[in-house]
């Protein structure tokens, strides 16, 4: 019994802390977006996104609430997204995306994850490069036909269209047609299972399962930052 107790407990704090860290990243994105738009939803399609993935993992909207009234306030922390570049261990290239109100910290912290998982941090421009910025979609396919939303999302800035593993619809645009896709998956009344803005690699690595630990390894360590909120590679 003892030993069944103790793997409910650590799986439950395991829970816990990634709860924890959503909810973090999602209070410092809510920041930014009011930050550049406004406190309205309706005329801030960042913030729109942000609430929308939030209630996706069940923030409670009274928390979703509290971090806007929170970033409009002047004495909370004025969070800036900064985007550092590397290569991780046998030439996978990384791209880190943080929230901080600190750089100094942050990109020691960030150098630091690096080299004690056998990367490098690079400059600015350095591998950004390789990878697309784009606004991904996730829905749900029940009542949708991919061959219809191909034409009627071509004018909304649709570059790609597909399935994932699980048999949900992806809906790809380029990172300046994000809100013009938004609006017209609203417009159509489909309210997405998540809405993301992503780098995706133009081309991938093939590396061994061996190697891929290693990569793995150094993103886990990156993703337990707190000024962390995404990490995108390059591996196959």
């Amino acid at each position: 019994m003892g030993r069944i107790f103790e793997v409910r407990k650590s799986t439950m704090f395991a829970r816990y802390d990634r709860m924890a860290k959503q909810f973090s990243r999602v209070g410092k994105e809510i920041a930014i977006a009011v930050k550049k738009g406004g406190p309205d939803p309706d005329t801030n399609p960042m913030l729109r996104r942000v609430m929308q993935n939030a209630k996706g993992f069940n923030m409670p909207k009274d928390r979703i609430e509290a971090a806007i009234k929170n970033a409009m306030g002047k004495d909370t922390s004025n969070y800036d997204e900064v985007l550092y570049e590397g290569y991780g261990p046998h030439g996978i290239a990384l791209l880190v995306v943080t929230a901080t109100d600190n750089t100094t910290r942050t990109v020691a912290n960030v150098r630091s994850h690096f080299n004690k998982g056998g990367g490098t941090l690079g400059n600015s421009g350095s591998v950004a490069f390789m990878f697309k910025h784009l606004g991904v979609f996730k829905l749900k396919p029940e009542g949708l036909s991919i061959e219809d939303m191909e034409l009627e999302l071509i004018d909304a800035g649709l570059e790609e269209l597909g399935e994932d593993a699980d048999g949900n619809i992806i809906v790809r645009c380029g990172f300046s047609d994000f809100g013009n896709m938004q609006k017209a998956l609203e417009d159509k009344g489909i309210t997405p299972i998540s809405s993301e803005l992503e780098y995706v690699p133009m081309n991938t690595v093939a590396i061994s399962e061996e190697q891929s630990e290693d990569i793995f390894k150094l993103i886990a360590r990156l993703e337990e930052d707190d000024d962390v909120q995404q990490v995108f590679h390059n591996m196959a």
